[in-house]
């Protein structure tokens, strides 16, 4: 009976070396982190190199919609991600009952309204097609800055959940068409002007500042809202790996990379 013991007391201390050891594991000195290709995935691996010096394995994954990078964080594959401003981030864990969270902010990224069948706003005819992103806090950012352009006119307090139903002037008839954000810059051959996300812009090959026929301007409601953020799930907002990655992210290193490669497409927030 003795020996019994002493085997099953062997057998679970070397359980609890195993259990012991997966823990060390997931407190290793490893960052996996989601992110868009451009700019986010570009600028995470600018800031990966000194993540790397100073002894963490960095792991960029990247995504091509705005939803599987949520997913993946809210299951435990990832630490964070890097795609989306707050206000988007509420509206998911609003509607998934998750519990994601900002860890801070890294750049912005102005809307611009580009142009599709028309080449500019001068130009537009009655009941024109405007392509503008269907989630809730982009379509109200691409709406903000129509009505900021003079082409529609939404309700007063309508605010960041603006939808096409709080359109209380439209003169010409523009006909806004809701699209999946990613698919607007490929559809803009059968839209007359669409309102296109900063990073979608820059993966198109278009550029902001240059092919835009107008910009959020950086006293807006969209700029002064819709800063890119690092999330993570609640609680891990101080975590090392957090606090390594924001580190890194907010360096000096980072911030010329940001100002020299998109030249004004991404303005950093630090």
């Amino acid at each position: 009976m003795k020996k019994k013991i002493a085997k099953l007391l062997a057998l679970t201390i070397a359980a609890g070396t195993v259990f012991a050891g997966c823990g060390a594991k997931k407190d290793s000195k490893e960052i996996v982190i989601g992110a868009t290709p451009s700019p986010h995935a570009e600028i995470l691996s600018e800031a990966k190199e000194a993540l790397e010096k100073d002894g963490w394995k960095v792991t960029i994954k990247e995504y091509s919609d705005y939803i599987q990078p949520n997913v993946a964080l809210a299951s435990g594959d990832l630490d964070a991600n890097y795609f989306q401003h707050k206000p988007y981030m509420d509206s998911y864990n609003e509607e998934n009952k998750t519990d994601l969270v900002s860890a801070g902010e890294i750049h912005y990224e102005p809307f611009g309204i580009f142009p599709g069948k028309t080449k500019s706003l001068d130009d537009i005819k009655d009941g024109a097609v405007v392509g503008v992103p269907n989630d809730t806090t982009n379509e109200a950012r691409a709406l903000k800055l129509l009505e900021a352009q003079g082409l529609i006119k939404l309700k007063s307090g309508a605010g960041l959940k603006a939808t096409v139903k709080d359109i209380v002037k439209n003169d010409k008839n523009l006909e806004i068409k809701e699209l999946e954000a990613a698919q607007i810059p490929k559809s803009l051959q059968d839209l007359d002007i669409a309102v296109v996300n900063g990073n979608y812009a820059i993966e198109a090959g278009l550029s902001p500042k240059n092919d835009s026929l107008a910009l959020e301007d950086q006293e807006s409601l969209g700029a002064k809202t819709y800063g890119n953020i690092i999330s993570v799930k609640k609680g891990n907002e101080n975590s090392a790996k957090t606090k390594a990655l924001m580190k890194a992210l907010k360096s000096d290193k980072v911030k010329k990379f940001i100002e020299e490669k998109y030249d004004g497409a991404v303005v950093a927030l630090f």
